[in-house]
């Protein structure tokens, strides 16, 4: 997880809020000179109430959009000893979020309830919220800004990026004006609407503070756009809202310590919810693009093996047999840069730029081979559930100078693997967790089956290239772990 400061991320899954920001403002504003101690000059006053309006405007515009989802989770008892009072744990491990009463124990069947929020995006009733705030409701009831509730029906939920659809029955809602993540730009203003704490209608100001943040460790894919404005359990699910008054993205979870707002929030961008939410309006799921690569970061270690000019790109550590990539002429080294005409920062844009891409596609893809450039037309096929559930991808990962020690790969060790018969290379055995190959992800059971870019097909193979090696140089391998290949890069006697 990138947040490594004993904070907490908390999925806010309990009242959607939505962010909301005032109307452009224009004209000049004048600086005036201070007046007099307890007073404020006009044009500063002026000025104050200029924006305030303007965020009137938007609050006005958007709030009629913004909806109180109230779920309800059947719960088998486990008998409660003692008698007297039921106990709750406002923030206990509830699948709903963080704001849910949950009886730590019941003597009976029991409805677990928890609230969030959600935004219209039809005037007929659809809904889109998280997924977190839904999954497993038995019942589903829709507060609208108005006062009026709805029963509500599960269109479809798609946990990897934790968007959901709901559907109540009624016609003649105000639906919200869906802006372009895309554009959104760091320092700009942005509002919340939603219904923190059971507090319908609730709105906060504050500004972008990042965009595209991953490996939060949320959900599987991720590009998170970072805000300040305070949202809280129960906001989970509502728009975050630009000047105009546009969605551009969808309030999933903040970091903290305390379970409430410390102005660090993230909200899932609203091209990719538009895109995951069409899919399950239109078939109920969601089909995702597949390349067939299994990717990993481009470390500094590993940018320095591969004669790289910068850490940006996506190395593929593995290509799935007869996969698109594979037919297409891609291997296993290469460096993906450029998707579709779009740089690939990091293997995390490659990720999702794959997944929103529609199957059947030819794609461009730039791969910097061997320290040159070439590009390949991949025809994308369609991500398959087995590869869904493995991740896609691999993250990043030595005798006292290695830090592990390897054994040969017998017979028996294959099948207990899983390689195949004729698989060749050495096990790694008792990796010391304060070496820099336990550091850079080498764990026991891995298969060494390269060094330095040269084939190891046992212990003495492996023994002879290690042993050209000098402490405080890098060291390559290629690994198989779970069934997949990876590189690792450690510095050799550290």
């Amino acid at each position: 997880m990138a947040l490594n400061l004993k904070t907490k991320l908390t999925l806010l899954g309990v009242a959607a809020a939505a962010f909301v920001a005032g109307a452009v403002i224009t004209g000049t504003l004048n600086l005036v000179p201070r007046g007099e101690a307890g007073t404020v000059p006009t044009g500063d006053l002026e000025a104050l109430r200029r924006i305030g309006q303007g965020f009137s405007t938007v609050v006005q515009q958007v709030s009629p959009s913004v909806v109180n989802v109230r779920v309800a989770k059947k719960v088998k008892g486990g008998g409660f000893p003692g008698g007297g009072g039921m106990p709750f744990d406002l923030f206990g491990d509830s699948p709903f979020g963080q704001f849910f009463e949950v009886p730590k124990q019941a003597p009976e069947d029991f409805l677990e309830q928890g609230s969030g929020s959600g935004v219209i995006v039809s005037a007929d009733g659809y809904i889109l919220t998280n997924n977190h705030v839904v999954e497993g409701a038995d019942e589903i009831t829709v507060k609208t800004a108005d006062g009026k509730e709805y029963k509500a029906k599960m269109v479809g939920t798609d946990k990897r990026s934790d968007v959901a659809v709901i559907k109540i029955d009624a016609a003649g809602l105000t639906p919200a004006k869906l802006g372009d993540s895309d554009q959104v730009v760091v320092g700009e203003w942005v509002l919340a609407i939603g219904n923190p704490f059971e507090l319908q209608n609730t709105v906060t100001a504050g500004i972008i503070s990042a965009r595209g943040r991953a490996n939060v460790g949320l959900a599987d894919y991720e590009d998170f756009i970072q805000t300040d404005a305070a949202i809280n359990p129960g906001n989970s699910g509502g728009p975050l809202v630009n000047l105009d008054g546009e969605v551009v993205g969808i309030n999933t979870a903040i970091a903290t310590r305390t379970g409430g707002n410390i102005g660090i929030g993230f909200a899932i961008p609203i091209n990719m919810a538009k895109q995951i939410m069409d899919q399950l309006i239109k078939t109920g799921k969601v089909v995702r693009g597949w390349l067939g690569v299994y990717i990993q970061p481009v470390t500094p270690e590993l940018k320095k093996q591969f004669n790289l000019k910068s850490e940006e790109g996506a190395l593929v550590s593995d290509v799935t047999k007869d996969g698109p990539a594979e037919r297409a002429g891609l291997k296993r080294g290469d460096v993906v840069v450029e998707f579709q005409g779009q740089k690939i920062k990091d293997m995390n844009s490659l990720r999702n730029l794959v997944a929103g891409t529609a199957v059947g596609t030819s794609a461009d893809v730039k791969v910097i081979r061997d320290g040159a450039g070439k590009t390949f037309k991949v025809k994308v096929g369609e991500l398959p559930e087995a590869e869904a559930a493995a991740g896609g991808m691999l993250g990043p990962g030595g005798g006292e100078k290695l830090g592990f020690g390897v054994q040969d790969l017998t017979p028996q060790l294959r099948r207990q693997l899983g390689l195949d018969e004729g698989q060749t290379g050495v096990v790694v055995a008792g990796v010391k967790q304060a070496s820099d190959a336990f550091q850079k992800g080498l764990r026991d059971g891995d298969v060494i089956v390269e060094v330095n870019r040269i084939p190891v097909s046992g212990g003495a193979d492996f023994n002879r290239v290690i042993s050209g090696v000098s402490p405080g140089e890098q060291v390559l391998l290629l690994v198989i772990t779970q069934g997949h290949t990876r590189y690792v890069s450690f510095t050799f006697g550290k």
